[in-house]
């Protein structure tokens, strides 16, 4: 079994370690970013939230993305850096693996798990949406603290 992860919110993470392999960081689209994540991205970056929309985002079914590179990869993703706006990445992006269908469909948790390293395939449904919970009200007080 995997050993548990401390973090900063107080509770122990049994069901998901981030490996930063980037697997969720594939594929088009995916990444929405709101008014204020453009701003502290953009903040982070040292340039304009107009150069940040211009250079790094486009419009998608009416919503706002981060773009992909030529692999298909978010743009501000490096093989072997990782992230590299990690301590700002967008609020869909920490909230990976957690996300409503993971936490509510046992099938499509299922797939997650073998998608991504990161979580714990010891780990049950219930455990996942136990913690899943506890880190969406987490991320969520994190924002709105922030």
């Amino acid at each position: 079994m995997s050993v548990a992860k401390p973090l900063t919110s107080g509770f122990i993470m049994k069901t998901f370690d981030c490996k930063m392999c980037g697997e969720c960081c594939y594929g088009e689209g995916g990444i929405n970013v709101n008014e204020e994540e453009v701003e502290r991205i953009a903040r982070f970056l040292d340039i304009s939230p107009e150069a940040f929309i211009s250079g790094y985002c486009r419009e998608l079914n009416g919503r706002l993305t981060i773009r992909t590179g030529p692999d298909y990869f978010c743009i501000f993703f490096d093989q072997e850096k990782a992230c590299l706006i990690h301590p700002v990445k967008p609020a869909i992006c920490s909230q990976w693996p957690y996300y409503p269908a993971n936490l509510t469909d046992k099938d499509t948790w299922e797939m997650a798990k073998q998608a991504c390293p990161g979580i714990n395939p010891e780990s049950s449904f219930k455990e996942f949406r136990e913690e899943g919970g506890q880190n969406l009200k987490s991320s969520t007080k994190d924002q709105t603290n922030g």
